[in-house]
């Protein structure tokens, strides 16, 4: 078995994409893509397209859901033989909601070289303009598209404290808004941005109650990521005293305490973060909201 980095072995060059815009695409991606012995990609037609307007000849191979397991197989081969592979998807960043994971897994068990050559992501676009808190986050990619496990997967995060990206498709845009609303509560902050770099991009921000509202009226096209802001303070930011009371941010501010001073309390208290419980309380105030 070859060594991790022995480049006799060849390589795995995982090379993010545009989600829309093609100037997005880095130079130093369009390099790997050109002088890689083979591309492999979601959709062969599509990367032609792409790849034709960047006069980038190198050869193609389709690696995609229904052919991961034979197709891995394949590329260790010749990764092992010394060539080096350049991993794409449709757009954006490979093996984020895409296929991937094995490829990568799969090649590090080989001991061959696997590098990233970073760029565009929607989950990321998406949440750098949503306007909640991007200190903590966790993305949870598709929801299920089945009813019943598509609410029972929203159950498990209700009460969770960091903000949360989704992806969805149109189709199916208006029942999730809906049963996030009644699961998580139609005041939960929310954004859902759609066709991110492209002619139509746009960022749409208010609550679940609003979002649902429109596109239960509006019909939904493009791509689409939900970015939902995580449980509130008066869920998960508060300290429970001995007496049965919560003590929070905003009673310590009341108390004389300035913002900063306050968050640090808390947090010394619960063990949550402090950046996370500053930024918290400042979205609780814009939102107009008392303090409890």
């Amino acid at each position: 078995m070859a060594a991790a980095d022995d480049r006799s072995a060849g390589a795995l060059y995982v090379v993010a994409t545009p989600i829309g815009n093609r100037e997005d695409l880095s130079p130093r991606a369009r390099r790997i893509l050109a002088e890689a012995d083979l591309i492999a990609c979601e959709d062969t037609r599509r990367a032609a397209r792409m790849l034709a307007g960047l006069q980038i000849r190198t050869p193609r191979v389709s690696y995609f859901e229904h052919n991961e397991r034979r197709r891995t197989a394949e590329l260790i081969d010749r990764m092992r033989a010394g060539e080096s592979v350049a991993l794409i998807s449709d757009a954006g960043t490979p093996a984020i909601s895409d296929p991937g994971f094995r490829l990568v897994r799969a090649a590090l068990d080989a001991g061959i070289r696997v590098a990233a050559v970073p760029g565009p992501s929607a989950a990321i676009a998406a949440l750098s303009v949503s306007g909640l808190p991007t200190d903590r986050f966790v993305f949870e990619g598709f929801p299920p598209a089945r009813e019943s496990a598509r609410r029972d997967a929203l159950k498990a995060l209700a009460r969770e404290t960091r903000t949360i990206i989704f992806y969805e498709s149109p189709r199916r845009l208006a029942a999730t808004l809906a049963e996030m609303a009644a699961v998580f509560g139609a005041d939960r902050p929310a954004a859902l941005a759609r066709e991110i770099t492209k002619t139509f991009e746009e960022t749409i921000r208010g609550t679940l109650g609003e979002l649902c509202d429109r596109f239960a009226r509006e019909e939904a096209r493009g791509e689409i990521t939900i970015i939902v802001g995580g449980a509130p303070e008066a869920e998960s930011g508060t300290l429970n005293e001995s007496a049965g009371g919560a003590l929070t941010v905003g009673e310590l501010i009341d108390a004389g305490l300035s913002l900063k001073q306050a968050s640090a309390v808390i947090a010394k208290l619960t063990g949550q973060s402090r950046r996370e419980l500053y930024q918290r309380e400042l979205a609780r105030r814009d939102r107009g909201e008392d303090g409890e």
